[in-house]
């Protein structure tokens, strides 16, 4: 009983609660509404522009005696439609003027079927038969668009007190000439009321909308979780590359840990001089302030030169060049980010001092090429995607190895002859045959990328 209790509570209400739904989404939602409002409008305008034509073109049904009232209604309605479209470009409406363009909606309908015995001199009875009663349906799917179904209902439940107005005016008109019969015959031919089938006109109006509602309530559920789901998967692209979070987002089945992919691509290394140190005498806020500004710069130049940061290490970066997107440049790409990023570091120390950085902010950086696993490792919990192979841990020492060979820019000789044979033009600095690398067992032959 409370299930369907609060069921009827959230339908009034206008659908699930948005308790634990963050604001942006609710008001991605309310963009959403919003939008549906003047795509109702659109639709309105288009229908009584319709119906307008059509009046206009069509013969005149024969043995109208009394004043027509059908031109001043579309007049009407065509004004109120069009201020109404006007007002939802400029603001968002409020559930108040929803509800009073309901009513609007529901009371020239209705004041145009009661019209119909006046216009044609007959008793009351005479609007029960009226074909025009169908329009309702059309303004009880309109406001579906909206996937609200609180002014489905409120529509619907309109149609339903205005059509029992209706009829019992009909059979109270008049009373001395009993209008009320049994006889189908008598009703289809003549002026008379069939309770029944009155009955069954309301019954499935109300029909109609209760099924819409109870449907909107349920679309509006997903509706809810689909847009918290796309606010998800649009803030999954700020954590990840966006080649990475399309994997996820689009796998057909739930990743697993040891999900992955052999590679041949290059890992970049970077790393701030001296952060540690330097930022323990700085106020938190200035810390931040540096850091995003080194790393916004240097997203920029890694995703220019064909990279994806794979993540952030504190001051480090690491990025990958091939391992998300198969490429047939990753080496010469990389070492072309690594030392563009020493010089647009240099170039924009101004950034960093007015973020709070004392003296010049340096960077070292290093690249490796070889073959790499990318792909998912982790809990069933917690999942993480990175790379793993040599060239990522040959990469990390040789950045390490920058303090010592008193450089800013490394890479091996073996990935600086492929990323040759990839195109690079880069002049050679300086080679270091069999140098000594710190974490590494055997002697590396090095090449400096920049002093």
């Amino acid at each position: 009983m409370s299930s369907f209790r609060d069921t009827l509570y959230y339908i009034f209400r206008g659908g699930p609660p948005d308790a634990g739904i963050p604001g942006r989404v609710r008001a991605e939602i309310r963009s959403s509404e919003a939008t549906s409002e003047r795509l109702i409008g659109w639709v309105q305008l288009g229908l009584v522009l319709f119906f307008s034509t059509l009046y206009a073109i069509a013969p005149r049904a024969e043995g109208s005696a009394g004043f027509n009232f059908v031109p001043i209604a579309l007049g009407i309605y065509f004004l109120f439609t069009v201020l109404r479209l006007f007002l939802s470009y400029r603001f968002e409406l409020p559930n108040w003027y929803l509800l009073v363009s309901i009513g609007v909606d529901m009371a020239l309908l209705v004041g145009l079927i009661f019209s119909f015995h006046i216009q044609y001199g007959q008793h009351p009875t005479f609007y029960l038969k009226t074909p025009t009663l169908m329009y309702v349906f059309i303004f009880i799917a309109l406001r579906a668009l909206r996937f609200d179904p609180r002014f489905v209902l409120t529509t619907g439940l309109a149609a339903v007190a205005g059509w029992l107005g209706l009829v019992f005016y009909a059979v109270l008109a008049d009373m001395d000439h009993m209008r009320v019969t049994r006889n189908y015959v008598e009703y289809l031919t003549g002026n008379t009321i069939l309770i029944g089938a009155e009955l069954d006109k309301t019954m499935v109006i109300f029909a109609v909308t209760v099924i819409l509602s109870v449907a909107l309530y349920r679309g509006r559920s997903m509706l809810f979780e689909a847009t918290r789901d796309h606010a998800a998967a649009m803030d999954l692209r700020r954590f990840f590359a966006p080649e990475v979070a399309a994997s996820i987002t689009g796998a057909d089945t739930q990743l697993q840990a040891g999900e992955g992919s052999l590679r041949e691509a290059a890992i970049l290394y970077a790393d701030i001089r001296a952060f540690t140190a330097t930022s323990a005498g700085l106020p938190p806020e200035a810390v931040l302030a540096v850091l995003a500004e080194y790393q916004n710069l240097a997203v920029d130049v890694i995703n220019q030169e064909g990279g994806r940061v794979d993540k952030f290490l504190g001051d480090g970066i690491l990025a990958t060049f091939g391992a998300i997107q198969p490429s047939t440049t990753f080496a010469a790409d990389a070492l072309r980010a690594a030392t563009r990023l020493i010089e647009t570091v240099d170039a924009s120390q101004q950034r960093f001092s007015a973020a709070g950085w004392p003296g010049s902010l340096r960077v070292g950086t290093a690249v490796a090429a070889g073959k790499v696993t990318a792909g998912v490792i982790g809990s069933k919990s917690r999942l993480e995607f990175t790379v793993i192979g040599d060239a990522v841990n040959r990469a990390a020492k040789l950045e390490d190895a920058n303090k010592v060979q008193n450089t800013k820019g490394l890479t091996d000789k073996a990935t600086w002859d492929l990323a040759r044979a990839q195109g690079l033009r880069m002049p050679l600095i300086e080679e270091r045959p069999g140098a000594d690398v710190p974490g590494l067992t055997q002697p590396l032959d090095l090449v400096v990328l920049y002093r």
